[in-house]
């Protein structure tokens, strides 16, 4: 074993194995807290009966070691993490440069479009300026109307947009809606049951599309770059774009935080636009957002957030407009991965040179230049023997930690699912129609349900002639006392390991 000073609680080998450890963690996008760092510490020492490190030990590991450092996490999407393959997404802008190449498309003609919701009587929370004696957050006052609202926009790569496409909820077109609100003559409104689009909305705004750009073209082919939604995915959909010199680029999935430029330069500006004007009916007291005040709102967010210098800086954010992919590919910083396993290949024994192995492989051939060299040995000095089985050992030691790790972590995620698979075996026993419950209450019927059905199989195995009240007084299954259950039974015993999963 290594010696070092008394304060540290871990040898050299283990701080290099634990800090590797970490950074693998790190680099597959699920950096450990510091109680995390805490506990991988803890399965170290213990797999060698040493004490526990103390409750500061994380945060001082960390700070002198140069390798690490801490920092806030930001809520990262699995989806999203496990489409940045730098790979896909370097294949994605290779497809745009050729299709725009095959088909001549210029800039002007290089649409991107996309959907974005609204809840008419929602606002966005922000930073305001309140009296310094005011304790906890202020509280902003919203409608708090959630009827929804669909918004289509649409803009080319030199900035330019066509009239918005807006789908709300209902059935009829109301006079108000456009003579109440200024509503502009080229925009277009449609009402769907639930606000949203379907197949025949999506068709609906490409026609919609094709009106306002097929004379102000300047090449034959149009491009529009867009997500997957179901109906830009359709036969009608897809048909019409062939018919008339529409070029549609899917973008890779999850992806739009980088790749879709309405969503990077302009639609987070028109959501706190929206809420701005929206703060404004509040504050006129205006108390519901009906569809008038909605078309009045998005107005007036539109033509203050969907400027051509936003749909530019979108577009350029997107990598597209100037051509840069390296600009995206340089943020993938998450790899949902595997290790990969190291190279088996025999023909590197014949290169090894001594060394600490840090893996299986290594190892092996570690162990055949040891043999090797002992072979060889007959009255020549044993340094060269002692040093090569010492960094053997060195590297045996690192394995064993490694595998500690492995092993803690390993039991970590066997109790987490059997905890799940659990919950998700329980029975969905229907209690109450309606009404409240307390957890008190839904304990005593679900006890009585038990009784009940106790009753009902010892009727049915005595031919119907079971007494009832010596039923309700059986044993508990597990303690063997009267009076209550084996559901209810307090030498139920919890393990606290699954609490903590």
């Amino acid at each position: 074993m290594e010696t070092r000073a008394n304060n540290l609680n871990l040898t050299e080998k283990e701080e290099e194995v634990l800090i590797q450890y970490i950074i693998d963690m790190d680099e597959r996008g699920f950096a450990p807290k510091l109680s995390g760092v805490e506990d991988m510490a803890n399965y170290i020492l213990e797999s060698r009966g040493a004490k526990r490190v103390g409750k500061l030990w994380a945060h001082r590991f960390v700070k002198r070691c140069t390798k690490l450092k801490t920092c806030f996490s930001r809520v990262y999407d699995f989806q999203r993490a496990l489409c940045e393959d730098p790979k896909l997404i370097e294949e994605w802008f290779g497809l745009v440069s050729n299709m725009r190449a095959k088909y001549g498309i210029q800039d002007c003609d290089f649409y991107n479009f996309d959907e974005t919701g609204f809840m008419m009587g929602i606002i966005c929370p922000g930073m305001v300026v309140t009296s310094s004696e005011r304790n906890g957050r202020n509280k902003a006052i919203q409608p708090g109307n959630r009827e929804w609202a669909t918004a289509i926009i649409c803009g080319n790569g030199e900035g330019e947009t066509i009239p918005p496409f807006l789908v709300v909820q209902g059935q009829y077109h109301l006079s108000n809606w456009y003579t109440e609100s200024d509503f502009p003559a080229d925009w277009a409104i449609k009402p769907t049951s639930n606000g949203w689009t379907n197949n025949e909305t999506g068709l609906e705004w490409l026609k919609h599309f094709d009106k306002h750009t097929s004379q102000r073209r300047k090449g034959k082919y149009r491009m529009l770059v867009l997500d997957g939604h179901e109906s830009h995915e359709s036969i009608p959909f897809q048909s019409y774009c062939k018919s008339n010199d529409i070029i549609c680029i899917k973008l890779p999935s999850h992806s739009s935080h980088l790749t879709q430029p309405l969503d990077i330069g302009c639609f987070s500006v028109l959501k706190r636009s929206y809420s701005c004007q929206i703060e404004g009916f509040i504050k006129a007291h205006i108390n519901h957002i009906s569809k008038v005040e909605f078309f009045i709102a998005f107005k007036a967010a539109y033509q203050q957030s969907i400027t051509i210098q936003n749909i530019k800086a979108g577009f350029r954010g997107a990598g597209l407009i100037p051509f840069d992919p390296q600009s995206i590919l340089s943020k993938l910083d998450v790899r949902i991965r595997t290790s990969t396993p190291p190279s088996t290949s025999l023909e590197l024994i014949n290169f090894w040179i001594s060394q600490t192995p840090h893996n299986p492989t290594e190892a092996l051939l570690q162990s055949t230049l040891v043999k090797a060299r002992i072979a060889r040995h007959q009255s020549s000095s044993p340094t060269p023997i002692f040093e090569t089985v010492q960094a053997l050992a060195k590297g045996t030691e690192r394995l064993a930690h490694e595998v500690t790790l492995l092993s803690a972590e390993n039991r970590m995620l066997r109790r987490a699912n059997e905890a799940l698979s659990k919950r998700r075996r329980a029975k969905k026993i229907q209690l109450r129609n309606g009404g409240v419950l307390t957890g008190q209450e839904a304990e005593d019927i679900l006890s009585q349900q038990e009784v009940d059905n106790q009753i009902q199989r010892d009727e049915r195995q005595n031919g119907g002639n079971s007494n009832r009240e010596s039923s309700t007084s059986r044993c508990c299954s597990k303690c063997g006392k009267t009076g209550h259950n084996s559901r209810t039974c307090q030498n139920n015993a919890i393990d606290a390991s699954l609490l903590d999963s």
